[in-house]
């Protein structure tokens, strides 16, 4: 998937891990990547999770598309900040994929995004 996303490509988003209802991604915030208050833009973080969400509720095989989605944003980030972001499918089922998605600072929580996938009849091949 990730060789399909141009617009994750171009955050630099890298794959760290990637199994059945699971995938841990990376980037580091760079400084075309900051406000306008030299923190790092909301966009980012929930652009890093987004990703993460999504390639893992595609895991089970079946295109997944985001129905909804949240994030609290818990703590600003910095240039040179290197974010990982953790997707887990909390519960799925036929139709809809349930995720939550930490995203770290090192050990550091510094967001929290939750998001529901309608899940296709399309299959991945």
């Amino acid at each position: 998937m990730l060789s399909l996303d141009p617009f994750s490509t171009w955050l630099g988003i890298e794959i760290l891990e990637c199994e059945i209802g699971r995938c841990k991604v990376t980037l580091t915030v760079r400084k075309d990547m900051l406000n306008s208050m030299g923190k790092a833009h909301g966009g980012i973080s929930y652009s890093l999770a987004d990703t993460a969400f999504g390639f893992a509720a595609n895991t089970h095989g079946r295109f997944a598309v985001s129905i909804e989605t949240s994030i609290n944003h818990i703590e600003a980030l910095e240039e040179g900040d290197v974010l990982v972001a953790e997707s887990v499918i909390e519960k799925v089922n036929n139709k809809l994929g349930f995720n939550i998605v930490e995203v770290k600072r090192g050990d550091e929580l510094v967001a929290l995004f939750k998001g529901v996938v309608y899940r296709t009849q399309k299959e991945w091949t």
